[in-house]
């Protein structure tokens, strides 16, 4: 059905690595892969064998959990997008104490896959649309930052130069044409 590569960390792992817990629910405990170690795990590729027809209405999503919190949902592969390089975004381990017997395992981390209807998940890629959110945030404190300094006041209003913006995208433009670096440090 599926199969899944850690990047520089496992080769091609099957559906057999997970275990299965109903129809459409499959889970992999990161104990046995990497121990307490998992949030060392950033990244996960995904992918659909070719033997596997996914109906066009559903994705195969993609959620991790950290010890005691809830699954959080990383991104999904479907027929159209039948592989995909995912991020996996640790949430903090909770704080949930979990009744166990004495002689059981500790709580781990988990990977889960599910099939899903696609029209019900958020996005296919949650850590992309993260990265351009952060993008978005720093390029505008860049734009409050340099407007703020040739800010002045009148009365209760900031007044700013007109050719403000211009001069902020002209100064912009040349650093980044100048520092190829520089655009790389606004997508952190």
């Amino acid at each position: 059905m599926f199969g899944v590569v850690f990047p520089n960390r496992s080769f091609p792992m099957d559906i057999s690595s997970f275990t299965q817990i109903d129809t459409f629910h499959w889970v992999l405990d990161m104990n046995t892969f990497v121990g307490e170690s998992y949030h060392q795990i950033g990244d996960m590729c995904i992918f659909l064998l070719n033997n596997f027809t996914l109906p066009p209405d559903k994705a195969l999503a993609v959620y991790v959990q950290s010890p005691g919190s809830p699954f959080v949902f990383c991104g999904a592969v479907t027929l159209q997008r039948p592989s995909a390089v995912l991020s996996l975004i640790w949430p903090e381990p909770g704080g949930q104490m979990q009744l166990t017997a004495p002689d059981a395992a500790p709580p781990s981390a988990k990977i889960g896959v599910s099939v899903e209807d696609l029209a019900a998940l958020p996005s296919l890629d949650v850590a992309a649309e993260k990265k351009i959110e952060r993008l978005a945030l720093k390029v505008g404190e860049n734009l409050f930052n340099f407007m703020q300094s040739f800010c002045g006041v009148d009365g209760s209003k900031l007044v700013v130069p007109m050719d403000i913006l211009d001069r902020w995208f002209k100064k912009f433009q040349e650093k980044a044409k100048r520092d190829p670096e520089y655009l790389k440090g606004f997508a952190l």
